[in-house]
């Protein structure tokens, strides 16, 4: 067995050492980091650091349940994540499977190099985009305008945040999640595609007998990943489309975690709150993982 080990180890060294950085980047900044949420259970201190800071137990994660935003703050978080799960995540998986259906090599490319490329772009330059679309003289209200309607300031009304928050997500990250989905379906066997068209299936059975069943578990993982972060929307996207006005649907827990945590230093209150969103997507990965596991036989463990 050693002797096994051994050659593997040698033969395949080149592959070794190619991992050797994403195993050092995953020790440094994700296990490293868990030592941090010791002061979720202390009055955290600067100047006394981990060791002597006291103890306080759950005081901080009653303190949590208990403080008046905290309620606004998870149903806001709530309905974020559950909209970019039902609406944002199916995006890339339709798209994939609409752009695998163009035949002419050269325009698949293109129409996924252009889906993909605002990927490239930061929430910041996403941000200035929006909002200087939808400025009192960007192209909505001038496009409005030609019908009657009045100006309207979209990113200072809270109706609109929520629309517009899936909107900059599908443009920016939906070209860039089809690239997994095509790499899938590259993999599957044209020979299936050949004994379909014999048999007289047509384009569309072929993707629903073939394609979609083919690409299932490639889907199932993705979606178990992305439960997985159910609470954690990302702070730049929501933080840069914030406005004061619109925080009564868009303040969400990354974005009261850097109030608290950084501008008023309650580092404690802010590794609570980071702590309660792991909790919490674990809790679901788990559970539908399991569920995934029955239904399909497949997850992630």
């Amino acid at each position: 067995m050693k002797n096994k080990h051994r050659y593997g180890i040698k033969t395949y060294w080149p592959l070794y050492v190619m991992a050797l950085p994403g195993i050092a980047f995953l020790i440094i900044f994700k296990y490293v980091p868990l030592a941090g949420t010791v002061i979720a259970f202390k009055d955290y201190s600067v100047f006394k650091g981990f060791i002597d800071s006291p103890w306080v137990g759950l005081a901080n994660f009653n303190k949590l349940f208990h403080y008046p935003d905290f309620q606004r703050v998870f149903v806001n978080t709530m309905i974020l994540g559950f909209l970019r799960i039902v609406i944002v995540f199916p995006i890339p998986v339709l798209l994939a499977l609409m752009i695998n259906e163009i035949r002419k090599s050269a325009l698949k490319k293109g129409i996924q190099t252009t889906l993909y490329l605002p990927h490239f772009l930061s929430w910041v330059i996403v941000s200035g985009i929006v909002f200087d679309f939808f400025s009192l003289q960007g192209m909505y209200n001038t496009i409005t305008e030609w019908f009657g309607y009045e100006p309207s300031l979209v990113m200072q009304e809270s109706a609109y945040f929520r629309p517009v928050y899936l909107l900059t997500s599908i443009w920016r990250d939906a070209g860039w999640g089809t690239v997994v989905y095509m790499a899938a379906i590259s993999a599957i066997d044209p020979q299936l595609y050949e004994s379909a068209m014999i048999d007289g299936a047509s384009r569309y059975k072929q993707i629903r007998l073939i394609t979609f069943p083919l690409l299932l578990p490639t889907v199932l993982v993705l979606f178990l990943l992305e439960i997985g972060n159910f609470l954690d929307l990302g702070f730049d996207q929501v933080f840069n489309l914030l406005t004061p006005m619109t925080y009564s649907v868009g303040d969400i827990l990354d974005t009261y975690v850097f109030r608290t945590g950084i501008q008023q230093a309650q580092y404690s209150f802010a590794t609570t709150v980071g702590l309660f969103q792991s909790v919490i997507g674990f809790v679901l990965i788990y559970f539908f993982n399991r569920l995934s596991k029955k239904v399909s036989d497949g997850g992630l463990w």
